[in-house]
């Protein structure tokens, strides 16, 4: 389960205090406008945003004093986080090997889930020859190709028309489903994530304001 109790983060003149639980293997979505405070929810829980006080606890691991590479979460950020000269097998490769020394197990693996993400072919391509949407996908292809139990997904649907939202949604819940992520993450239409998130809230002014 992922325990956020009293989660205080300041940013110059702004508060944002939260209360939240997440079920293991559970989907959760944040909804709300922008500027409320859900992008930086995902960067306290990922370690890149330090809180002033509260309990931040996943299956049992107090997460606060551990550098964010030490943490069991992987993240998807809203700007994909793509290096530029790195085509997108490599990018996406970098969750099995930062060095990039792929196996060709590791690069069937990569492979496979580009195609997942709808992105079969275009392994070679730079990210300045991809979409916004495509570039996004990459960095989903990254986040799930990791072994680390927490994903959070901030916006992960940004440039996808409808179907494709849809298929994505429905990507990750099957991948959540087989590998057993607590999954957490940002969407600004709440009807994507209807019938496949097991729990829906609203962050509004740095505070969660629905169950």
């Amino acid at each position: 389960m992922l325990v956020i109790d009293d989660l205080t983060v300041r940013l110059d003149d702004w508060t944002g205090r939260y209360d939240l639980t997440v079920p293991h293997g559970a989907l959760a979505a944040m909804v709300g406008p922008s500027g409320g405070g859900k992008s930086t929810l995902l960067h306290a829980i990922a370690g890149f945003e330090r809180p002033a006080s509260g309990r931040l606890v996943f299956d049992g691991i107090d997460l606060l004093p551990l550098k964010p590479a030490a943490r069991p979460v992987a993240i998807v950020f809203q700007d994909h986080n793509l290096l530029p000269d790195l085509t997108a097998l490599q990018n996406a490769g970098l969750a099995l090997s930062p060095s990039l020394r792929l196996s060709a197990s590791d690069r069937k693996a990569v492979g496979a889930m580009l195609d997942r993400v709808g992105l079969a072919g275009m392994e070679a391509r730079l990210p300045s020859e991809l979409s916004g949407g495509q570039r996004q996908r990459v960095a989903l292809a990254r986040a799930m190709l990791t072994t680390r139990p927490l994903l959070l997904l901030d916006e992960p649907l940004t440039g996808l028309d409808p179907a494709m939202r849809a298929g994505m949604v429905d990507l990750i819940d099957a991948l959540r489903r087989e590998k057993g992520l607590t999954v957490l993450m940002t969407t600004h239409t709440p009807d994507d994530v209807e019938g496949r998130a097991d729990r829906i809230v609203t962050v509004a002014d740095g505070r969660i304001v629905t169950p």
